[in-house]
């Protein structure tokens, strides 16, 4: 997906291919492709829950939301300097709700992701 939107001040095309391809595999649940984008130490916080490390995250994308069926679409994205970047996906489906739009904040090192705050989004 490439287009723009208000919400964003980048296409995602332009975002790091790191965080491009993390979000591609983890929409899907494939935590062993996944796992290649992440830094050892790398920590997840999603809704306030805290992992950490590649095996704590490994799980965690393999089986976050897998419950449900829903359907992911990239509304925003936006850069904060060379190592941050807050994506937003809007996610609609079977889960409680059935529409959330959630910040992906990630921070990188050397390439790889060594952080990642998942919230609602924050307008």
């Amino acid at each position: 997906m490439t287009h723009t939107d208000p919400r964003s001040d980048l296409r995602s095309d332009a975002l790091p291919g790191t965080v491009r391809d993390f979000l591609a595999a983890s929409t899907v649940h494939d935590a062993d492709t996944s796992s290649a984008f992440l830094a050892e130490d790398v920590v997840v916080v999603d809704q306030g829950e805290t992992f950490r490390g590649r095996e704590q995250v490994h799980a965690f994308v393999r089986e976050a939301g897998a419950e449900f069926e829903y359907t992911t679409e990239q509304v925003g994205a936006r850069r904060v300097d060379d190592d941050h970047w807050v994506v937003t996906l809007r996610l609609e489906g079977t889960f409680p709700g059935g529409v959330a739009e959630l910040d992906h904040r990630f921070t990188l090192r050397g390439g790889l992701i060594t952080e990642l705050v998942i919230a609602d989004h924050q307008a």
